[in-house]
């Protein structure tokens, strides 16, 4: 649905123009006299030109008067509590956050939709915005939008998760460290996936009372198990051996992940294929991306890169696993986890201290190659062994239930509500 701009917003977008554009040939002009306000984010202080920041500020005014007249000419659903979710993580194909905001919202509508009136990106004020990711536009929208209601940011990364992922200029990343805990901060309330980061909020000065734990959550009706016999006709649909133990990754390819070490056990158990499903979805500044696109260009025989696969076709990917087998550094709450559990295969992972109070025994762990090997090895030769993985798997699986997590929603808004 889209609204015409009344003769006020012309107006103002107009203005709007008018400053982007003198900002844009100011910085063309003297770009060595822009810089980054260092009372703001710590730099060396620059002469900034009076110009640049006046047009700057102007720009800032412009869109949020534009903005105030939009959202204050739309009504909202009536009846319900409204929550708008916020959201660009779509945009960005074969990454978890994508996963995350579309289990999240469909849960919220189907099953609490008698209670709460859910948005997409819709220009309103809501009782509640929800952020899911933390794009700038949302930041400078953030006081109008919530200025009748409440905002909830979701915390999906931190500093340090995004230092072993993608390589950034040292400027760049300042900044965007920087810019990111200033994001979480302005947020009323904040929802992480792993109560392990509240700790890692406080330290860096965000207060603890307005965190939330709230697990991801993955949908049993998309991801599920598959008659035997379906299984292997998708083998043969991926190109794996029907009668081979089978190791499947899904995520991102970067070092983070453990994407060297996945490769290197494939290289030393030829006995066994492997299947990686995932690739570079930030492109070239993915960490490793150079290395990694040389692996894939020649990939041990028994190693398939699937490259990435829609969300689905994912259930097939599981499907076709013995094991599921993560060896990430590091890691928030990963929905592949999730999703593997509903398909009831065994969980590998990296023995990380992030995953003691999410995962408790619901998986196998290891810290190195070997380790990783053996235990692989005794998944495939030993029948007792495999199946108390799956069982752990399928408790898993039913820990984070529907029912369960969708209680901790409904307990978490009507309390963001009733504090309006």
């Amino acid at each position: 649905m889209s609204f015409p701009l009344l003769p006020p917003e012309r107006r103002l977008a107009s203005q709007l123009n008018s400053h982007v554009s003198a900002l844009n040939k100011s910085i063309q002009k003297e770009p060595e006299r822009t810089g980054i306000d260092p009372m703001r984010f710590g730099f060396k202080r620059t002469d900034m030109n009076k110009k640049v920041l006046i047009a700057a500020l102007a720009v800032l005014a412009a869109a949020a008067a534009c903005a105030y007249i939009v959202y204050s000419r739309r009504k909202k659903p009536s009846g319900k509590i409204t929550v708008n979710m916020r959201s660009a993580a779509t945009t960005v194909p074969g990454q978890g956050v994508g996963s995350a905001y579309m289990e999240q919202v469909k849960l919220i509508k189907e099953d609490l939709g008698d209670k709460y009136e859910v948005t997409e990106n819709a220009h309103i004020q809501a009782d509640i915005t929800h952020y899911h990711t933390i794009n700038p536009g949302y930041l400078l929208e953030k006081p109008i939008a919530s200025a009748k209601g409440r905002s909830v940011g979701y915390v999906h990364m931190l500093p340090e998760t995004i230092e072993t992922s993608l390589k950034l200029p040292g400027f760049a990343k300042s900044v965007f460290y920087k810019y990111m805990i200033k994001f979480y901060d302005s947020m009323d309330y904040l929802v992480v996936v792993n109560p392990y980061f509240i700790d890692r909020l406080e330290h860096y000065g965000i207060d603890r009372k307005k965190v939330t734990y709230i697990p991801n959550y993955v949908s049993s009706e998309k991801f599920h198990p598959l008659p035997q016999e379906e299984k292997m006709k998708l083998r043969d649909k991926y190109g794996i051996p029907r009668d081979k133990f089978v190791v499947v990754c899904a995520g991102q390819t970067q070092v983070r992940k453990g994407f060297f070490d996945f490769v290197e056990i494939a290289e030393k158990r030829p006995d066994m294929e492997f299947a990686w499903a995932g690739g570079f979805s930030f492109g070239a500044i993915t960490d490793g991306y150079k290395e990694i696109s040389k692996i894939m260009e020649n990939p041990p025989a028994n190693l398939k890169l699937l490259g990435i696969i829609p969300r689905d076709e994912m259930n097939e990917i599981y499907n076709i696993g013995d094991v599921m087998f993560l060896p990430s550094f590091e890691e928030l709450f990963p929905m592949t986890i999730l999703e593997a559990m509903c398909v009831n295969i065994p969980i590998l992972l990296r023995d990380l201290d992030i995953y003691n109070n999410i995962l408790f025994d619901f998986y196998y762990r290891e810290t190195s190659v070997d380790g990783f090997i053996n235990e692989l090895v005794k998944l495939r030769d030993d029948p007792d062994y495999y199946a108390d993985g799956v069982e752990a798997s399928k408790r898993g699986n039913k820990f984070y239930s529907k029912e369960h997590v969708v209680k901790m929603w409904d307990e978490f808004y009507t309390k963001v509500y009733n504090r309006l």
